[in-house]
């Protein structure tokens, strides 16, 4: 029977007074990348705490209290308490990188929007790489002192929890988590009640509660919609993450988006910036909008121009069939008219947002479209996703030229000491220095790297090799007796593996671009590979296919059925329900880390940026971060970079690429040993991947470009607009609405140049232009010579903007002569155009007014 009157309160552990210390650092995931912090946890008792999945929060509350009272008494471990708090409270307090450098801004707060994150196994609210990249710019953030607050969805279930079936399908089950018994505190109010509002989702009222999760000196903030007063489609909403079909997606949207940004208004918080991860919280930069417009007495595009000019995207996926699209039907459901209506739009200008071609009435609305709109500025996440992303999203700038397309690149990275085998920190603070995770990207630093002895570097890596051929066992076991296999096979898995063999690993989301089957091409070449007797070669796969995408669960039963051979059983191993813990065991144990996306479909990817810290190397298609961070010593390229048109002929050449490197330099490489059992060679290669890799592929030198080149610009051009009761953006809103409306009056009358079919280098073409303005002044307009060399198509190739001055009137009224100089610098064959754009200081970047006129 459900009571439906009922109060409730907490029990929470009684710790003695002695270890209350121990309470504050549960709840800060500060203690997660800190060594100390959780051995102070371990500590207490080892098995409980692997049992609870390092999660300090339920530990503490299922810890034996004979224990506590025997702790409390216990002066060693009182002394590391103190150290433990002492360190905390010095990393908190101490002054901040943001601080010395921005010190001005520190009251101007980030928003960052993400659908997951993730921090730590405890907090499942995560899938993937996305998330991950999410909760190490957090910790980032946190180490840097900027002053960011993260928002995101509280899923009752998480992810998926993958188990697989005898013959190796994989099957999914969902469990539920209490969230009093994780590192999270739900918000309160002053009088002490819930922190919960009501969010608008289609036809009914959904109450939101507000969460924390407190990661180092930053905050997240996580919107819970299970509760009691909800309905079961409004409780559903944050069940789980990436559930559910295209109106379930909508609908957390709406939450994440909208309701996040309610949420930070009961907090009292006006962030300064919004920076949006990957389209899911687009709805975030319309409810900013909504808000000042309600708040300032604003129209829609007076609004606009003050909150895109402080919004920041990130865009991540570079197919578009891995994009958000709703259909008009369903915007026009859950939105409705209703909510164009409060930013004072009709329907078909509110839709026109998410459509690249506004006019397009049969376009979807595009959540990622929606985003690079509403921002000022947009970043790709990695050099080469860069060049993707500006061709992807061209036509979202009509007449912008390719190169030209206002997104920027800022490649991913990683926090390295949440990913560090505490093996390999203890030796960085030998040979690097006691300073070094005080600042893991200074390159100097890591130069240091050179001075490790290379038996001590070697005996290092092997013992974390050691480490994860025994997880990989007891992983094993787990999964075969949970799978109802007889006791024999089960023992056998105690035999699987070599702890001195090669090892290489291969774990990420099973999507079927990524090629987790690449490997398998040639099945009787990478099994005599694999079972050399002298030369053994072992494999580990990990990974989860999403439920709905058969495709990767094929892939994942296909590479079960390989290792299920006979001859393969204690060479390859995959092992179920792969999540941060095991990924940590794997990034800190391989010799190679595997990566086979097919070219282009990797925007970046992350996991092999784990590895080098480490001392695994990469063995990566030339996709994404590898594209850049590879330089022939420091780890292997698959291929070489070449794209064919035949996908079959593709796999088959970097299929063929990965066995030719394994065969004649991987696998002889790691088997050339000196006297003294130490691979000189390999280790050289290990030191040259330290080196070169690990303070460039950090997300602390990632989240400082986040911070110069899109938060402090985006911040600055928020306190200009919004000062003096936003009269900048009034003004510029005005100035666009003239610009739209007189610019179909600018025409190119006329372009003269030399009539020379050569020029020399270093020379000059003198260019001279008749531009037609009409009624705007030359000063609203910036008028260019666009110059570059020609690619095979006739095309510009990276062409570059010459500004031309103007020369005075011309003949008739409303007509200008413009003039430049161009330089030659270099050889080939070049081509020039003149176009004419609207100019005004306070536009984001040159096609923000979305106006051009080409000659």
């Amino acid at each position: 029977m459900a009571i439906e009157k009922m109060r409730t309160f907490m029990v929470v552990p009684a710790l003695p007074d002695e270890l209350q210390p121990l309470r504050d650092l549960a709840y800060n995931l500060w203690w997660s990348w800190n060594p100390d912090a959780f051995n102070l946890f371990r500590r207490l008792d080892i098995e409980l705490w692997e049992t609870v999945s390092r999660n300090p929060v339920r530990f503490l509350s299922e810890v034996d209290q004979r224990r506590l009272e025997q702790a409390a008494k216990d002066r060693a471990f009182l002394a590391h308490q103190e150290r433990v708090m002492e360190s905390l409270g010095t990393y908190l307090n101490k002054p901040s990188w943001f601080e010395q450098h921005q010190g001005e801004l520190l009251d101007q707060v980030v928003a960052y929007f993400s659908a997951e994150f993730g921090l730590h196994e405890s907090l499942p609210i995560y899938s993937g790489g996305l998330g991950i990249l999410a909760g190490d710019i957090l910790k980032s953030s946190s180490d840097l002192g900027v002053p960011l607050v993260g928002v995101g969805l509280l899923y009752r279930q998480g992810y998926l929890w993958q188990f697989l079936t005898s013959d190796g399908w994989q099957l999914e089950d969902y469990l539920d988590q209490d969230f009093h018994q994780m590192p999270l505190q739900p918000m309160r109010r002053e009088d002490g009640s819930p922190l919960q509002f009501v969010q608008r989702v289609k036809d009914q009222d959904v109450l939101v509660q507000v969460w924390r999760c407190q990661v180092g000196r930053v905050a997240l903030y996580l919107l819970d919609t299970d509760l009691p007063g909800n309905t079961s489609e409004g409780r559903a909403i944050t069940q789980r993450l990436y559930g559910g079909d295209n109106e379930m997606r909508i609908r957390q949207e709406i939450i994440l988006g909208i309701g996040g940004m309610t949420a930070l208004s009961h907090l009292g918080i006006a962030p300064a910036v919004c920076h949006m991860n990957d389209g899911h919280p687009a709805f975030a930069a319309l409810e900013r909008i909504r808000r000042v417009m309600d708040a300032r007495c604003l129209d829609f595009n007076q609004a606009r121009q003050a909150i895109v000019a402080s919004n920041v995207f990130t865009t991540h996926t570079p197919v578009e069939a891995g994009i958000d699209t709703f259909s008009a039907d369903l915007i026009d459901a859950y939105l409705g008219q209703d909510y164009a209506r409060q930013l004072g739009l009709t329907r078909q200008q509110f839709l026109s947002l998410g459509r690249i071609d506004p006019d397009n009435k049969r376009e979807p609305f595009c959540m990622a479209v929606l985003a690079l709109r509403l921002s000022s500025v947009s970043n790709a996440v990695s050099q080469l996703h860069g060049q993707v992303a500006r061709r992807m999203w061209a036509r979202v700038w009509p007449g912008a030229p390719a190169s030209e397309v206002p997104i920027l690149a800022i490649t991913n990275g990683v926090h390295v000491r949440s990913w560090l085998s505490i093996d390999m920190a203890e030796l960085f603070e030998r040979y690097l220095g006691p300073g070094w995770s005080a600042n893991p990207v200074d390159n100097e630093i890591w130069q240091r790297v050179t001075e490790i002895p290379d038996a001590e570097l070697w005996r290092t890596h092997e013992r974390r090799r050691e480490r994860l051929v025994a997880i990989a066992r007891g992983r094993l076991r787990h999964q075969l007796r949970r799978a109802g296999a007889p006791p024999s096979q089960v023992k056998a898995a105690d035999e699987i593996l070599d702890a001195e063999a090669l090892t290489i690993g291969f774990a990420r989301r099973f999507a079927s671009y990524k090629r987790a089957n690449l490997i398998l091409r040639n099945k009787e070449r990478l099994a005599r590979i694999i079972t050399d007797p002298d030369r053994p070669v072992q494999f580990l796969f990990a990974g989860k296919s999403h439920p709905q995408d058969n495709r990767g669960k094929e892939l994942i039963k296909e590479i079960i059925a390989f290792a299920r051979r006979p001859e393969m059983r204690r060479h390859v191993v995959f092992l179920e329900d792969y999540d941060m813990n095991l990924g940590r065991y794997l990034v800190q144990g391989v010799d190679v880390w595997l990566n086979t996306p097919k070219p282009l479909q990797e925007a970046s990817g992350t996991s092999g940026m784990k590895v080098p810290p480490n001392g695994g190397l990469n063995m990566s298609v030339l996709d994404g971060w590898w594209h850049e961070g590879w330089d022939g010593e420091n780890g292997w390229a698959v291929g070489d970079g070449r794209i064919y048109e035949d996908e079959d002929y593709q796999n088959q050449v970097e299929s063929e690429s990965i066995y030719d490197l394994l065969e004649k330099e991987i696998v002889p490489m790691f088997y050339e040993r000196g006297d003294d059992g130490v691979p000189r060679r390999w280790v050289t290669r290990m030191k040259n991947s330290m080196r070169s890799l690990s303070p460039v592929f950090s997300s602390n030198r990632m989240v400082v470009e986040y911070v110069e080149q899109m938060y402090v610009p985006s911040a600055r051009r928020w306190m200009r607009m919004s000062t003096d009761e936003f009269a900048a953006a009034k003004e510029l809103a005005g100035w666009k609405s003239r610009m739209t409306e007189q610019w179909g009056q600018v025409k190119l009358l006329s372009v003269q140049a030399a009539d020379e079919d050569e020029l020399a280098v270093g020379s000059r073409l003198e260019v001279q232009a008749r531009v037609h303005l009409g009624p705007i002044a030359p000063e609203d307009v910036s008028v260019e010579v666009y110059c570059g060399r020609l690619d095979r198509d006739g095309q510009i190739l990276q062409g570059q903007g010459y500004p031309m001055r103007c020369d005075g009137p011309s003949t008739s009224e409303g007509t200008y002569r413009y003039l430049v100089a161009v330089p030659c610098q270099a050889s080939g064959q070049h081509g020039y155009a003149v176009r004419v754009m609207p100019h005004h200081g306070d536009l984001t970047h040159r096609y923000d007014s979305g106006l051009i006129c080409w000659g």
